[in-house]
């Protein structure tokens, strides 16, 4: 299995670090996000990695190299002249997913968690869904909705009260999602989008007729690391 971190973002939620670092380098108790990430999911038997590059991009890759990649394979997607965005990156990474038929990781670099990844990816094997969404019952103000079958059905927004419905159902459970996706490479001849776009949208976009399923950690650690304050939090989990 491989796995694509996504690394790219401003973080602008995390200045004033970010106005010199890139936030995959923020540390935690003595480890950068991006080290906790690739320890994360190499314990879980994952060691080809593709990690998307924008802010502070050299700074990231001297990290790399000066650790000697963690002894893991990893390949650099550079998007130094346009950040892409969740989709957009995930596309343009798809070279690095060419002919592999096993189901991949996408995960964000300022998440971290102690989930057991191993059900997780468990579920979707035995399902083999499009793609599974790692949520919990956290309060936050946007969501994805999944329906009884515990399939996506579409994302609200509880600030501002926007909502897309991508299929009708009699329930909807919100769910606040993790930024962790276990992803089945059919995707890709699924993308009719070019360029930068959320796969956030395209996830909503493909729910009406594909199986797009939720995977509920919310018996777990879990920090989204995207503010300062977060940090503070972080150390006192991790």
């Amino acid at each position: 299995m491989k796995a694509m971190i996504l690394a790219a973002g401003l973080g602008t939620r995390l200045k004033p670090f970010t106005d010199k670092h890139p936030k995959a380098l923020a540390v935690v108790n003595g480890k950068t996000l991006l080290q906790r990430n690739i320890e994360f999911l190499s314990g879980h038997g994952i060691d080809d990695f593709i990690i998307n590059v924008h802010h502070f991009s050299n700074q990231l890759m001297s990290f790399l190299k000066d650790n000697n990649n963690f002894e893991k394979k990893i390949c650099i997607s550079d998007e130094s002249e346009e950040v892409l965005e969740t989709g957009g990156g995930l596309l343009k990474a798809e070279w690095f997913f060419k002919n592999e038929s096993a189901p991949f990781v996408l995960m964000n670099v300022d998440v971290l968690t102690d989930m057991d990844f191993g059900a997780m990816i468990d579920q979707h094997k035995k399902l083999k869904p499009l793609a599974t969404l790692a949520v919990t019952n956290r309060k936050t103000s946007r969501y994805f909705l999944f329906d009884g079958e515990d399939r996506l059905c579409g994302w609200r927004n509880t600030v501002t009260g926007e909502e897309k419905i991508s299929v009708d159902s009699d329930k909807s459970d919100q769910k606040a999602f993790s930024g962790i996706h276990i992803i089945s490479p059919e995707i890709f001849a699924l993308i009719k989008r070019r360029g930068k776009f959320s796969i956030v949208d395209l996830y909503l976009e493909l729910a009406a007729d594909h199986s797009i399923l939720s995977f509920d950690h919310s018996d777990s650690k879990f920090v989204d690391v995207g503010k300062s304050e977060s940090i503070e939090i972080a150390e006192s989990i991790f």
